[in-house]
């Protein structure tokens, strides 16, 4: 495989305190922050005629526009018990509304706010050296908390239901809920960078320290076995793996290749929201991710553009697809040139937490 991105790369591994970072690792990461700016725009989009018209044949990043036609919104309700359960602050007046885009306030290029948590994550875990589950509560309810550092309107029922549970007084390691959404396994590739930068890869500690990442927020049978899989292919590809050949080894459960044979028959539409949910729900959308990830294998563009034009949760697809695709493939330089979280991840000027 060629070395992914040079540039940031390279910025990367001068923060780094273990100089030999696998490029596929942190190429992974980067793919993944790719895949949802680009479908940042057309998330959540469950009508693909909508889609079509709103944005038509995109391959570039978009700003979202309003009005949203499948927005929930205008259904959605979160009422915080105290202080310590606002989290939407002044986004809070846009629920209740039709039409209202869940990401109407990012600009092109910008991520949605499982990415930038996973971006926090990446970095202050390198800052302190090591991974530590208390540490990050403290972090992740910190920003949630503060007004104005994420502008998403929308946020997930697993945000709304941890910060429910806080207000009413439960332990941070007692307020995840189970859950079956793919966007669970948002910060995975982020974690995994973040070991890797600090380390050569030692698998079983790694896979243990996933876990209890994912189960601090996300409980459930169904949400530890997708992120056990998905951590298993993607060491395997950052060990030299073809990619088809780490998903059909290491994620059989979810995809074999008789199944990815005869899917490679039909149109991406035709396997994503029809014999596959287009929707977050596990394990329908973790085997549309490894799909889509497996026929566009040696095209990284390709790939993310195929994943937003799928409509449904493709934000949050792209952890398991721009993932996989960015430690398989060197990810174009246009890409990274316009991505906003680039930036983001510079862990030698923190001393705090980013806005």
């Amino acid at each position: 495989m060629p070395k992914g991105p040079s540039c940031s790369i390279t910025s990367l591994q001068a923060l780094s305190p273990h100089p030999k970072m696998n490029d596929r690792i942190q190429n992974a990461m980067l793919g993944a922050l790719v895949a949802d700016a680009v479908s940042m725009p057309v998330h959540w989009y469950y009508d693909t005629a909508a889609l079509d018209r709103d944005y038509g044949a995109f391959n570039t990043y978009l700003a979202p526009k309003n009005p949203h036609p499948d927005s929930i919104l205008w259904r959605s309700h979160y009422q915080a018990r105290n202080k310590q359960g606002e989290i939407l602050h002044d986004q809070a007046k846009y629920w209740g509304q039709r039409g209202v885009h869940y990401h109407q306030f990012l600009p092109a290029g910008d991520n949605t706010i499982n990415y930038l948590l996973g971006v926090q994550l990446y970095r202050s875990t390198i800052r302190a050296g090591a991974y530590d589950l208390d540490a990050w509560l403290d972090i992740f309810i910190g920003l949630m908390q503060r007004p104005g550092w994420h502008k998403d309107t929308y946020l997930e029922e697993y945000h709304r239901a941890f910060f429910d549970n806080l207000a009413q007084g439960k332990p941070p390691r007692k307020c995840g809920i189970k859950d079956i959404h793919i966007g669970g396994l948002a910060q995975l590739p982020f974690l995994i960078a973040a070991l890797d930068a600090l380390g050569p890869i030692e698998e079983d500690r790694w896979q243990e320290t996933v876990r209890e990442h994912i189960q601090l927020t996300h409980l459930g049978p169904e949400i530890s076995k997708a992120a056990e899989t998905f951590f298993r292919v993607l060491i395997l590809v950052a060990q030299g793996s073809p990619l088809r050949t780490a998903v059909i080894e290491g994620a059989p459960e979810y995809l074999t290749k008789a199944r990815l044979d005869t899917f490679l028959r039909f149109a991406d539409r035709d396997i994503v929201g029809k014999q596959l949910t287009m929707a977050c729900y596990l394990p329908d959308s973790f085997t549309a991710s490894l799909y889509l990830a497996c026929k566009y294998a040696d095209d990284f563009s390709a790939g993310v553009l195929a994943n937003a034009h799928c409509g449904g949760d493709n934000a949050h697809r792209g952890a398991v697809v721009g993932a996989l695709l960015g430690a398989a493939n060197k990810i174009p330089e246009r890409w990274l040139k316009d991505l906003k979280s680039i930036d983001r991840l510079r862990c030698d000027t923190l001393d705090g937490l980013f806005r």
